[in-house]
């Protein structure tokens, strides 16, 4: 089946009549009101009933009236929101992602699109209001110190090889023709082409999509690798190529029907400051020096619609994208790219923002194994995992009650517990600092192997034939519904005899006076 979204607006029409969005037509101011009123779903409400949001009659403190409007959460609210932006099915998430990693489908260059309807250069740029005519919420008011574009695609070349990134990026709105450029590791692609760029003695082209199609937004998140494409991804997860055009002052191609493109360029050797901006670790981001895009033309849809990510204290929409995307990057990884075939998933948790904690499942890992692929996730990303675990297939990594069984149980410090340094810091207030300082060069990280050493005695509970019946007596009697966290029986982990087994069966058929007579015989 082909991808059924032509742009994003066709994909907003499909989430209402899905009854996954909820459309606000009453005056919402967004400098105060409008990112507060979808934030309040994020604190208050089960994953499953969290919404897409589109207000339509959007205005500002100064007073202002926008066209178009402004959509939010309208990519990752919930599963069932993301699932619907793959236009898949919630089993389907992780085969998607596994062809689009796989086969990547290159894009398609179109003469002209929608995204040419209105074309802003020069004196106009300034006349117009430039990028601060468009209603980009701030996203914590009361401390953020100015609306930052916050699903912003930022669509670059590499100086050398002119191999493509889009990469979403903060950016500060500082002007009608300036918008800062906020990446917070040096091992971003984006930051790599900027090192580029400035070897070279050259200015780095860049065109900010807003409002494209969701294969390209969910593209543009994921952590493929340096040098692959996110439009070719963005074709794979559709199964089609996505429709490009050139851009007017710079030598780039953005999706035909986007709402809004912003052109400029970068110079890597200016920076400034940038921020303060609440981020996705659950606090507010310092101050730091950064690159800005110097606007050099702005093309957009008429009465363009501003799409705007709800990031910042998880969980929120940004890291439910992360975190599937996320799954399926490093499970393929893991099992591919390192030959660890024994690799069953990878769990990422939102309250840790996906970037600081995550949990590898492993099936019967031979020895050494567990530790392969610690080191090797950790390694994948610099700036991933602060916290990386691995477990057996038996412990259930969404419930984290299992994870601390299996820290408590399969681990001993001394040998199961490696600490390494040299990591990427990210956006991590514990980080220690000297007197003056506002970032530190390397983190670190901790590995724990919770793997069985060796073979263990069975769980401590009933076996399932007795808790199969259990439950049915259970169903019978009218007790209050369940919500089983597994495991619901006990299991056999190795160290388990025939004897054992014997005596078991001669228990529940009320015949162990049988077995403390032969274990009294022994002596």
């Amino acid at each position: 089946m082909s991808y059924p979204y032509n742009d994003f607006r066709q994909y907003l029409h499909s989430l209402e009549e899905a009854g996954l969005l909820i459309r606000v037509k009453e005056e919402i101011n967004k400098d105060t009101e409008l990112v507060p009123l979808v934030r309040l779903q994020f604190r208050g409400l089960p994953e499953d009933q969290r919404k897409a949001f589109y207000f339509e009659n959007v205005t500002d403190s100064r007073g202002r009236h926008f066209p178009g409007g402004v959509a939010i959460a309208t990519f990752a609210a919930s599963r069932s929101v993301y699932a619907h932006a793959l236009a898949a099915n919630l089993d389907q998430l992780g085969a998607v992602w596994q062809r689009a990693l796989g086969a990547p489908i290159e894009p398609v260059l179109r003469e002209t699109g929608p995204c040419k309807e209105v074309i802003l250069r020069d004196t106009e740029l300034e006349t117009s209001g430039g990028v601060d005519a468009f209603p980009h919420p701030i996203s914590t008011p009361g401390f953020d110190n100015a609306p930052y574009l916050t699903s912003p695609y930022w669509v670059t070349r590499d100086p050398e090889t002119g191999s493509y990134n889009v990469g979403t990026y903060r950016g500060m709105i500082k002007g009608p023709r300036l918008v800062g450029l906020q990446m917070d590791t040096p091992n971003q692609h984006i930051a790599i082409h900027l090192r580029k760029a400035k070897l070279l003695g050259r200015k780095l082209e860049v065109a900010i999509v807003l409002g494209a199609v969701p294969a390209v937004g969910l593209a543009s998140v994921q952590k493929v690798p340096f040098g692959v494409s996110e439009y070719g991804v963005a074709g794979g997860l559709m199964g089609q190529p996505l429709d490009v055009v050139n851009c007017e002052t710079v030598d780039l191609q953005v999706p035909a029907t986007s709402e809004i493109i912003i052109e400029g360029v970068i110079d890597p050797t200016h920076l400034e400051p940038e921020g303060p901006f609440g981020e996705a670790s659950g606090y507010m981001g310092g101050r730091t020096t950064s690159p800005v895009v110097e606007i050099t033309a702005i093309t957009h849809r008429k009465d363009p619609l501003v799409q705007a990510f709800i990031s910042e204290f998880p969980p929120s929409e940004s890291t439910l994208m992360r975190k599937i995307g996320f799954e399926n990057l490093y499970q393929r990884f893991l099992r591919d790219s390192c030959n660890l075939s024994s690799v069953v998933d990878v769990t990422f948790y939102e309250m840790a923002t996906c970037n600081m904690m995550f949990v590898i499942r492993m099936r019967n890992p031979s020895p050494g194994q567990a530790w392969q692929a610690l080191y090797a996730a950790s390694g994948y990303e610099a700036s991933m995992g602060k916290y990386i675990i691995a477990v057996d297939e038996d412990i259930d990594p969404s419930d984290f009650g299992a994870i601390v069984w299996a820290l408590s149980f399969r681990t001993q410090p001394a040998s199961d517990v490696r600490l390494i340094t040299g990591k990427l810091p990210r956006l991590d207030p514990s980080m220690p600092l000297e007197p003056g300082q506002t970032a530190t060069a390397s983190a670190s990280a901790l590995l724990i192997d919770a793997t069985r050493p060796r073979d263990y005695p069975p769980t401590s509970l009933p076996a399932t034939e007795y808790m199969q019946a259990a439950l049915k007596r259970w169903e019978r009697l009218g007790l209050p519904p369940l919500h089983i966290n597994e495991p619901l029986a006990g299991y056999e982990l190795g160290e388990w005899t025939n004897e054992n087994r014997e005596e078991a069966a001669l228990a529940v058929l009320g015949r162990y006076l049988e077995t403390g007579a032969r274990l009294h015989g022994r002596g």
